[in-house]
């Protein structure tokens, strides 16, 4: 890794790129920490638990909850910041819900192609979505609807049903590309170096 990382530098500076130490960070997988500390330009790279690149946030337990639970939080702030538009009597509930598709399920769903999700992460994307679309249609309680009447209601669907089509479309264009490609070769590939922890893996 030191090595690779000493490579990286040189052929950077060869292009006329710098490296900077501070924004670069570690993340050991299937170990606690590493062996030796790598270094960069002298100084060692700090090794943390979670990175957040692309907007995406990477753990080392190699989970998604994390990231969904950003997700979710960066999903409520747009939603919070729309309050105006959720109150007001003259927009109608059907240019509401276009707003909502475009302007918070799509924060909410950012990246969802991926997502290793498990039974508590679908538990807390639905509440989350299924709570906007009562607060739009103005259910509160004692009023109650059921799910299925609120979907019919909205022309919304169940987010498990929704994260499962973008799963499915990903794949489709995944598969249509050159078997060169390197998504394609990211499908089956595995490192050829090291030794995975014990223990079943996990489900990806």
């Amino acid at each position: 890794m030191q090595n690779k990382t000493s490579r990286l530098h040189e052929t950077a500076l060869s292009v006329g790129l710098k490296i900077n130490a501070q924004k670069t960070k570690i993340i050991s997988l299937n170990y606690k920490t590493s062996k030796q500390p790598i270094t960069l330009k002298g100084d060692n790279i700090e090794e943390v638990e979670n990175f957040t690149y692309l907007g995406t946030n990477i753990s080392q337990d190699n989970g998604t909850s994390k990231n969904i639970m950003a997700r979710i939080n960066k999903a409520r702030t747009s939603f919070c910041r729309l309050r105006t538009v959720w109150k007001t009597t003259s927009i109608s509930r059907s240019t509401k819900i276009k707003i909502y598709n475009s302007n918070v399920k799509s924060v909410l769903l950012y990246g969802a192609e991926s997502w290793r999700v498990i039974k508590p992460d679908f538990s807390k994307l639905s509440s989350f979505h299924n709570t906007c679309l009562r607060k739009i249609c103005k259910f509160f309680w004692p009023k109650t609807i059921s799910n299925k009447e609120l979907y019919t209601l909205t022309l919304q669907r169940d987010i498990r049903t929704e994260i499962k089509e973008r799963r499915w479309k990903w794949i489709g264009h995944v598969l249509r590309k050159d078997k060169h490609d390197i998504t394609r070769i990211a499908l089956r590939w595995t490192p050829a170096e090291g030794k995975r922890k014990r223990g079943r893996p996990k489900e990806t």
